[in-house]
């Protein structure tokens, strides 16, 4: 019987002449480290969208992930299923309540006895508000999970006292009015929040409710933050800005960004950024240009911050992608977006901390039939860079061919690569997304620094689809990823990369 790594060989060997034509070189250094991987970019967020149409009645929170009436449902309303799959993903933390919808939220609504909060007209999304789901049930959620709650406060209607009184209801020792009433509810101890968002997308025009230009929502933050900190004397707060949220021709997102990192820079720890996945029909759009803008925004932010602390001289700020996704209820190329959108964020460990996933819900498919849940490629690819890539960022050199999609993007590679370093288990984590829609990429990944040994194990993801086709319920047997074993020896792995594929090397370096 043959060993893997000689199926292999005879695969090379006895393959027709151009079947791997594309061919790459990997070079992986241990000594050329970027910045740890910060576990926060193992995030999600969390927010209560509701469908109210003729077409679609649905909310992404209730229901799908709080339903007390549901035989699924724990001793708090939320669905065993789904808490089982965050706790499989090993989830750092969770940003709620919003997103749009805390524009117009008041936390006071959800808080107090289940059956005395007051259902409102919700002003995002256009339907009502139940209010079932509040701070405690946000903290007891995120105590379930094992994450850290990241709140977000309304600088659409809310006042710098709805601000400073929701701190003091989470933070606050009891003997003061708001702490005295989370006791009364059964919470006498404080929750110690540590992280707070400046607001959701408030350069949102003319969606978000409350929109300011960037001076405005600069004097409103600084005062926020301000009295914010003076609630909570024994929790230090550290605040996530309101970067930008989508990205004019006009470049007025530049602006904003420049005005708000100078006016919180010292304040703010932490510029947000949403980046959303567009979809296109063009198969090297979506899977070749779309990852080079991602990691262009995320270059000129981190340059604009970078930028004005050369003057200022203050404590850093950093990047917290926390709204991104690859377009819902895709297939497998939005799988492979997943898989590009957690390569950048590696790449760019020494600047980007935090990052929050839209939706948690998303992450575990529902079948709409039969309201089973199912695990698909996503939460399968989400997790193979949640429980392994938790080490050190490396510098990794890729040498293969390019393609263009416009004047702009023209030598975009077909390799998409990531490498990280588990100092505690002396291994290399290498991430790749061959983008090549038709060809696998066959390729030598090197160790500059020790030579690989042992086995290395080879998880791949793959699909014939290249069409972004939904996944299906019916088909979820097929979505585990297909996991291969193989020989390491020496300075050089080989492997072949298949066609519109992802693939995680985990093997280990004797130094």
């Amino acid at each position: 019987m043959k060993t893997p790594l000689l199926r292999l060989a005879s695969l090379l060997l006895l393959a027709p002449l151009g079947a791997f034509a594309a061919t790459a070189t990997i070079k992986v250094d241990i000594d050329h480290a970027i910045a740890p991987v910060d576990p926060r970019i193992y995030g999600v967020f969390m927010e209560p969208i509701g469908f109210n149409r003729p077409e679609m009645k649905f909310n992404t929170l209730y229901g799908p992930l709080y339903d007390p009436k549901s035989p699924l449902a724990d001793e708090h309303g939320f669905r065993k299923d789904m808490l089982d799959a965050a706790r499989e993903l090993q989830l750092t933390q969770m940003r709620w309540p919003g997103g749009n919808f805390v524009a117009g939220y008041d936390w006071r609504d959800g808080i107090g006895p289940k059956e005395q909060r007051p259902k409102r007209m919700e002003l995002a999304w256009g339907v009502v508000e139940s209010n079932q789901v509040g701070t405690d049930e946000w903290v007891q959620l995120n105590k379930l999970i094992g994450s850290e709650n990241v709140v977000c406060i309304n600088m659409g209607t809310g006042t710098l006292d709805d601000a400073r009184y929701w701190v003091e209801y989470c933070n606050a020792p009891t003997g003061t009015y708001w702490a005295d009433k989370r006791a009364e509810y059964g919470h006498p101890e404080p929750y110690g929040i540590k992280y707070w968002c400046l607001g959701n997308e408030v350069d949102g025009a003319p969606w978000i409710v409350g929109h300011k230009n960037a001076d405005d929502y600069v004097k409103f933050a600084v005062e926020a933050a301000k009295v914010m900190r003076l609630s909570s004397p024994a929790t230090k707060l550290e605040f996530i800005a309101n970067g930008p949220s989508y990205y004019q021709d006009n470049l007025d997102w530049v602006e904003w960004t420049a005005t708000v990192v100078k006016g919180l820079y010292g304040i703010a720890d932490y510029l947000s950024m949403h980046r959303y996945w567009d979809p296109s029909d063009d198969y090297y759009v979506f899977v070749g240009q779309r990852g080079l803008d991602l990691e262009e925004r995320i270059e000129i932010v981190a340059g604009q911050i970078k930028a004005v602390h050369t003057i200022k001289q203050k404590r850093p700020m950093y990047v917290s992608v926390d709204e991104w996704a690859p377009p819902f209820r895709g297939g497998h190329l939005s799988t492979l977006a997943l898989a590009q959108y957690f390569n950048a964020f590696v790449r760019h460990a020494d600047v980007v901390k935090m990052a929050n996933y839209t939706l948690l819900t998303s992450l575990l498919s529902r079948d709409p039939k039969t309201d089973a849940t199912y695990k698909s490629p996503l939460f399968y690819t989400f997790k193979l860079f949640s429980t392994r890539c938790r080490g050190t960022a490396l510098a990794t050199a890729v040498n293969c061919d390019t393609f263009r999609t416009s004047d702009h993007y023209d030598k975009i590679p077909y390799l998409d690569v990531s490498s990280v370093y588990d100092e505690k288990a002396q291994q290399v984590i290498i991430n790749v997304v061959n983008r090549h829609k038709d060809e696998p990429i066959a390729t030598d990944i090197r160790s500059l620094t020790g030579a690989f040994t042992g086995t290395a194990t080879v998880s791949s993801v793959t699909s014939a689809d290249v069409s972004n086709q939904p996944y299906t319920y019916e088909a979820r047997d097929a979505y585990p990823p297909k996991v291969e074993h193989v020989a390491a020896q020496g300075p050089t792995l080989h492997w072949v990369f298949p066609a519109h594929s992802f693939t995680q090397i985990v093997v280990a370096v004797n130094r």
